[in-house]
């Protein structure tokens, strides 16, 4: 039935479970309690919708993007990229395919299309989105490595390495040139 909402009910469960899972290659830099995969997306969302503007490309669609580009991990947990190494990869799409079945068919394939987009990684939007994650991993390894994690850097270089837009790796130099607290110094009206 067109209506029945007790896949899309299901669904939302399962992506609550994002909340609890935890980005596992910070476990490498000594990082004991990361950012979970539900953090992480949520501000990747953000800056894809301000890379995506700002690069002349859809900020709406590039954050729909971004939220949705980490879901399969409800099912696969956060393989790290030295971990993909010896698992076999899961297919996102398949992946999308399986945790959006049952649904009515206007989500599932809207859900399973925004997938394939962000993995194509040929639309202006997904390359955006694809920026802003690599940019929301830089910018976490810059704050742990302000807490005094110096094993986070090889994230914050590698990530930096990775991007591919303008706008993202200008982005990422201001990022760098800037203290984690220095935008609560300019809320404050504090100079130098």
């Amino acid at each position: 039935m067109a209506d029945d909402l007790s896949a899309v009910a299901r669904f939302l469960y399962e992506a609550g479970t994002l909340k609890h899972a935890r980005r596992t290659g910070w476990w490498m830099a000594g990082i004991r309690d990361p950012e979970s995969v539900a953090e992480h997306s949520w501000r990747t969302s953000l800056i894809a919708s301000l890379i995506a503007k700002l690069e002349g490309a859809d900020p709406a669609r590039a954050a729909l993007l971004a939220v949705w580009h980490d879901t399969q991990e409800t099912r696969t947990g956060d393989v790290n990229h030295l971990g993909k190494r010896y698992a076999a990869g899961a297919d996102p799409q398949a992946v999308t395919a399986d945790q959006s079945a049952g649904m009515p068919e206007v989500l599932a394939s809207a859900i399973r299309e925004l997938v394939a987009e962000y993995e194509a990684k040929d639309s202006r939007e997904a390359i955006c989105a694809r920026d802003a994650d690599k940019l929301e991993c830089m910018l976490q390894g810059i704050e742990y490595k302000a807490r005094g994690h110096e094993g986070a850097q090889r994230w914050i270089d590698n990530s930096r390495a990775r991007l591919t837009t303008e706008t993202g790796q200008r982005l990422a130099d201001e990022l760098l040139g800037q203290g984690t607290l220095d935008w609560l110094r300019a809320a404050m009206g504090e100079t130098g």
